[in-house]
């Protein structure tokens, strides 16, 4: 069995539909072996770059990670693919929050995605998701005050106060 764990772009590319495409896909293939053989012929055979599949992504995981599978016929037999959860996705990007550059949005418009679709009713509730995966800790002040501001631009959920 090959196991995927997708992460980032193409979370959101393919499972939300809120971008239109991604850099390279962010993801763990399991075992390593294979997954590399694979990532290699998929590489020659459409014409891509050698890395457009990083693994580097493992390096900002949390041990407390929250993955659910993205069934679809598609895949199977022999195929495993899983998503983070809402909640562990915020969690990953209010940990990068990088900021916008030429070229690039930066992470503001995943992260307003993932509180519109979340909905904390507050910025204490976001650090509440964020300590769930990284316990002990709250989002760095760039991240914080990002999400912050980006709660007054959206309709709170008022189950969640």
């Amino acid at each position: 069995m090959l196991e995927v764990a997708l992460y980032g772009g193409a979370v959101f590319t393919l499972v939300y539909g809120s971008r239109d495409s991604t850099r390279d896909v962010d993801a763990i293939i399991k075992p390593a072996d294979i997954g590399a053989r694979l990532v290699a012929q998929v590489a020659k055979e459409q014409d891509l770059t050698e890395d457009w599949l990083n693994g580097n992504v493992q390096q900002f995981l949390s041990p407390y990670g929250e993955r659910r599978s993205f069934p679809t016929a598609e895949f199977e037999p022999g195929l495993n693919v899983t998503i983070p959860t809402a909640a562990y996705l915020l969690a990953l990007k209010l940990q990068a929050a990088r900021g916008a550059m030429l070229g690039y949005p930066g992470d503001e418009p995943d992260i307003r995605f993932l509180l519109q679709k979340i909905k904390p009713a507050h910025i204490e509730a976001v650090d509440e998701i964020y300590e769930r995966f990284f316990p002990g800790e709250i989002p760095h002040e760039f991240a914080r005050k990002m999400a912050e501001r980006i709660l007054t631009e959206i309709e709170p959920n008022p189950s969640s106060s």
